[in-house]
This record gives C-alpha cells, sequence and structure tokens, in this order.
C-alpha cells in the first residue's frame, strides 16, 4: 500500500493512527501548497483533490480520513482503533463523528475562509463573512466537548480510539492557524498533553 501525504491535519491523523497501530507504509508527498493536489495526475487518483489518499495494492484508491483508518484498522495488526465490540465501534464512530461535524469542519473553514483565503480561494468555494462565526462555533463545541468528558482519559473512555488521533491532529492545526485550545478547558487540556506524551504524536 502507497499513502499520498503532505502537510495539514487529515494527514496528520492517518499518520498517528498508522503510528498507533504499529504500521508503516510507502509514503509519496503531494504539494499541497503549490495545488499539486488539484490536478492531474494525482486527481486521477483522488478526483476530490484532497490528501490524503490510500493506493491499495491492486491499484484502487481510497479517501477520507476516517475511511482510511477503518480500512487500516482492518487489516493492520494490534489492537483495534475503532472498538473490538458492535458496541465499542459505534461509540468511537459517534464520536469520531462529532468531532469531525462540530469542530473540525469548522476549524478548517475558519481557516480556509480568512487567514488561509489566499491559498484557498481559488480552490473552493469561499466564504468569508462566515469565517468569525465558524470559529466561535470551534470554540463553543469545545467548551461543551471539555465537559463531557470528564474523569476519562480519552475521549471514549479508558482507550486511544480514531476519535482521540483526529481531535489531537486539529488541535495541532489549530494551534499554528490562531486558533489555540482555551486553556479555561482543562479537560481537554490535559487529555492533550496526555496525547503529546504518546509516541505517535510524533507522526
Amino acid at each position: 500500500m502507497k499513502l499520498y501525504n503532505s502537510i495539514g491535519p487529515n494527514p496528520a491523523t492517518v499518520r498517528m493512527f498508522m503510528a498507533e497501530k504499529g504500521m508503516k507504509l510507502d509514503m509519496v508527498d503531494v504539494d499541497l501548497m503549490g495545488g499539486e493536489n488539484r490536478r492531474a495526475p494525482y486527481t486521477g487518483k483522488n478526483p476530490a483533490g484532497q490528501t490524503p489518499a490510500l493506493e491499495l495494492d491492486d491499484g484502487r484508491v481510497i479517501s477520507e480520513i476516517t475511511v482510511i483508518c477503518e480500512y487500516l484498522d482492518e487489516v493492520g495488526p494490534g489492537p483495534s482503533l475503532i472498538g473490538e465490540t458492535p458496541e465499542e465501534r459505534a461509540i468511537t464512530r459517534m464520536w469520531t463523528r462529532r468531532i469531525d461535524l462540530n469542530i473540525c469542519e469548522p476549524m478548517a473553514n475558519g481557516f480556509r475562509f480568512s487567514d488561509g483565503l489566499g491559498l484557498f480561494q481559488d480552490r473552493v468555494h469561499c466564504i468569508p463573512q462566515a469565517a468569525d462565526d465558524l470559529k466561535a462555533i470551534t470554540r463553543e463545541r469545545l467548551t461543551w466537548l471539555n465537559g463531557l468528558i470528564a474523569g476519562r482519559p480519552f475521549i471514549c473512555g479508558d482507550k486511544i480510539t480514531l476519535a482521540d488521533c483526529l481531535l489531537f491532529a486539529f488541535l495541532a492545526f489549530g494551534a499554528q492557524v490562531g486558533q489555540p485550545l482555551d486553556p479555561a478547558n482543562k479537560n481537554l487540556a490535559a487529555w492533550q498533553e496526555r496525547m503529546k506524551a504518546r509516541p505517535s504524536a510524533g507522526a
């Protein structure tokens, strides 16, 4: 298998997930800043023009980070980071979706529509007037999540899952683009420090 990799929180999520699984794949770096992901031949691999993408040994390509991670979870070694039972998998998918829709998407678009506008305005439909509200939504939902994880070492409970990898990658991204975690969110701040201490954080 081959992973088409780049800068950004989406590939970072997959790299951390792979590290937690103990997996190493061949990597092909895609020049996101130069727009390589938005033109052929890359769009022949992933018509959505996004990174990462996972090319299987038979040439088929899988994109979307949650899908890539679920596939790697099934074919890779070690304990599952999605869940060993239907109930565990449902909980992981629930929290992953909540984080993706409520935190990751507004955070990313808040960046694209403001600080990143120069890079993205010719690549995606940008709504500059929505940027401040999207950033506010991100802050509100992080505070909401902060209250819900009280007493839990990880997002879903006692074990690290895909939800943790996803949130960790996006909080690191947010800190780089003017959307840092509010330190008043003490549960999330403590969780973030635990995540930073994991060897996979360097992935």
